[in-house]
């Protein structure tokens, strides 16, 4: 284990620059970011003291972050090549931040056929990508088994590519469709081809605000299930958080302590990252749905979050990520200095956050990613999904990927979520009306 940080000298292992800094900070601080440093879990009070600093003590909390970055993990700066399919946004909740779901009678509501599903795959492997990511709405009377379907149809065509897709929202729902317990389902889903789950519909993992912000949502311990279930079973998963709303510093401490716990039991999360809540078009916001909810988090917020998690889960989760979509460019590339050693995926399509309000979410090209870390002084790097790398890049790009030769037609080319919520050819039909219109053609 590393020494205490010595005011006067620094620790071996430390840069001078923290340790001089250090001389100046409260000792209150100064103690945590020490035992931080020296290898040790911080406490939920040690978190929630990190979240109210300003000024030099701020300061050396992003060094130290980025510290223990650099300890755990090196300078490189990962990314992945992926596609996301958000195959329809009709969707049986009605959550409050949420402002992608459909009800099945609107218009706008959508559904992509397996086929579909599949060729975009394709062509997202024929782009260069390794993962295709798959999240959608709860749609009302799905076949249980349309998950597992899915899975068995991407991996037929395409059997190695990455399947990230379900969260534990969508596993509790196809449980139920299915009859069948969590665990169960998991099975079916791995046997098909799953190979991992994004640790989504967390936001906050306070039954309390859950109960505000998405009555009605996966609860606390339901999530936990599917989490740890999948874990044991050998299904890998991210892990999130959703801030920015009507949570509190302590709510947001003791999610991240709580993913720290599950864990340190199952080792299964690949990642951790911290969300920024979108509120422009979310009903919980605009339509004031709930009362006290803000316009989403500060600049300051959104460091001191990436930073607190690095600090609290540097021992148990090495890949902190910031995510481009919700964060943007430019705070992401900032956010390399406060623990963040991850920037996601290109995404290619990206429709929640878009329709949120987000202003990114189509495209980030690897050449974009690269150039962002190398920005920064780092190394930039593609990985795999679970964190194998893929290539390591030096200085300057001798050969071009295939997605940083797409043009400015990238709507021409992958289609957009303002492009679907238009189209006729994928309009939803709710399977009682399906079923209502082939019963009519059959007796006519």
């Amino acid at each position: 284990m590393p020494e205490m940080i010595d005011q006067d000298m620094p620790d071996k292992g430390t840069p001078a620059t923290l340790a001089a800094l250090m001389a100046g900070v409260r000792s209150d601080v100064a103690d945590v970011l020490n035992r931080a440093l020296a290898g040790e879990d911080i406490t939920v009070a040690d978190g929630e003291l990190l979240f109210e600093t300003s000024g030099i003590e701020f300061t050396a909390m992003t060094m130290v972050a980025d510290e223990l970055r650099r300890r755990a993990v090196g300078d490189l700066v990962t990314y992945v090549v992926n596609r996301n399919v958000n195959f329809t946004n009709v969707c049986i909740k009605r959550c409050g931040f949420c402002a992608f779901s459909r009800d099945f009678r609107e218009e706008e509501g959508y559904f992509l056929p397996v086929s579909e599903i599949i060729r975009r795959a394709k062509e997202a492997q024929d782009y260069g990508a390794t993962e295709v990511c798959i999240q959608a709405g709860l749609p009302p009377q799905m076949e249980g088994d349309l998950y597992i379907r899915l899975c068995e149809a991407i991996k037929e065509e395409l059997p190695d590519m990455h399947i990230h897709g379900f969260s534990p929202e969508e596993v509790l729902y196809g449980s139920i469709r299915s009859r069948c317990s969590i665990r169960e389902y998991l099975q079916g889903l791995k046997d098909a081809g799953v190979g991992s789950l994004p640790g989504t519909s967390a936001e906050v993992l306070d039954q309390e605000l859950r109960d505000i912000i998405s009555p009605g949502r996966i609860t606390v311990d339901q999530w936990i299930e599917v989490i740890t279930n999948a874990h044991d079973l050998g299904i890998p998963t991210t892990s999130t958080v959703m801030f920015g709303h009507r949570e509190t510093n302590a709510q947001i401490v003791r999610h991240i302590a709580l993913l720290r716990d599950i864990q340190q039991s199952t080792g299964g999360f690949t990642e951790f990252v911290p969300l920024s809540f979108v509120a422009s078009e979310a009903p919980m916001y605009f339509k004031q749905t709930v009362e006290g909810v803000r316009s989403g988090p500060t600049g300051m917020d959104v460091i001191k979050v990436h930073a607190i998690a690095r600090i609290m889960l540097n021992n148990w989760i090495p890949n902190i990520q910031a995510s481009w979509v919700k964060e943007g460019n430019r705070m992401s590339q900032l956010l390399l200095t406060a623990g963040v050693n991850d920037l996601g995926g290109t995404l290619i399509n990206e429709s929640i956050s878009t329709s949120a309000g987000a202003m990114h979410g189509q495209l980030m090209r690897p050449g974009e990613f690269r150039g962002m870390i190398r920005e920064a002084g780092r190394t930039p790097a593609e990985r795999y999904t679970t964190y194998g790398l893929r290539r390591i890049y030096g200085e300057t790009d001798e050969v071009l990927d295939p997605l940083d030769l797409v043009g400015d037609n990238v709507e021409e080319i992958f289609g957009s979520y303002n492009q679907l919520v238009q189209m006729d050819s994928y309009r939803f039909e709710h399977p009682r009306h399906e079923r209502e219109r082939a019963a009519a053609e059959q007796s006519a």
